[in-house]
């Protein structure tokens, strides 16, 4: 089988990070393709992306089951960015081909998600998001097997996955996060939770929180099965008889921010 391969120019990670939204995406968006075409050596390999706008407004729903992943970050743009990296592996280059262009993605209804063809033995495909979204924004998200993360956004936020990771960084509002097997990180930023509160929770999988300086907050955080430490300061409340389940006021207090796991450790670190 004959394999294409095509050279992408990528900024240097340095340059990347000051570049707008719409220029850093694009930057991960060649960057996602190149690895993409880099994944699988057996097979044939088609991987692109395609970029969509929609208007902003009420809650924003986004469907990545069941193999995709979403990544969701702020920008001042107008309305929303929808980046949707769809990956095929299939026989040869022209069945990887065929099968893209029967992959509908649906930008414009109710639910950001994709269509196409049932995956079999010989042929699958995925699609994940990148959606840059205003900073205030409600959010629904879904995937199965595969990462969510949101960055930087203030609102009501439920996020899920079943086997994949949850990343939550400079977040705030109201926010819902569950995984069941994959680890939890929760990077907060700030002085304090800036809304009703978090509660994020992982069933198989470690935790990992990371707290500024000075943060106040009301925290709940540990795990059943599993060790926990912190090199945060803490005045405890102690729940139940481990000494692994905690609960304590963060400077002066605030929301609750609740981060557990059944079986996995519990990292509390200074950001």
């Amino acid at each position: 089988m004959r394999r294409h391969r095509h050279a992408l120019a990528l900024a240097p990670l340095a340059i990347a990070f000051l570049l707008p939204s719409p220029a850093r995406a694009q930057a991960g968006d060649e960057e996602w393709v190149r690895n993409c075409r880099d994944d699988d050596n057996e097979r044939a390999r088609h991987c692109e992306v395609r970029v969509t706008r929609r208007a902003a407004g009420g809650t924003l729903r986004v469907d990545a089951a069941p193999n995709g992943g979403i990544r969701i970050q702020p920008w001042d743009g107008d309305g929303i960015e929808v980046h949707a990296r769809i990956g095929i592996r299939a026989r040869t280059d022209a069945d990887a081909r065929s099968l893209a262009e029967q992959i509908r993605i649906d930008t414009g209804g109710e639910t950001v998600r994709a269509s196409g063809p049932e995956s079999s033995r010989d042929r699958s495909w995925y699609v994940s998001y990148l959606v840059l979204v205003p900073a205030r924004s409600d959010l629904e998200l879904r995937s199965v097997n595969g990462p969510v993360s949101v960055e930087g956004i203030t609102g009501r936020v439920d996020a899920e996955t079943v086997n994949g990771p949850l990343t939550l960084r400079d977040v705030g509002g109201a926010v819902h996060a569950r995984t069941r097997n994959g680890p939890l990180n929760v990077s907060l930023g700030g002085d304090r939770w800036q809304g009703e509160g978090l509660d994020a929770e992982t069933s198989n999988g470690p935790i990992r929180l990371s707290l500024p300086e000075g943060y106040s907050a009301r925290l709940v955080a540990g795990t059943r099965n599993g060790p926990m430490s912190t090199e945060v300061p803490l005045t405890v409340t102690m729940l139940g008889r481990r000494s692994s389940r905690i609960e304590t006021t963060l400077g002066d207090g605030g929301p609750e921010v609740r981060v557990v796991t059944t079986n996995g450790p519990v990292s509390i670190r200074r950001r």
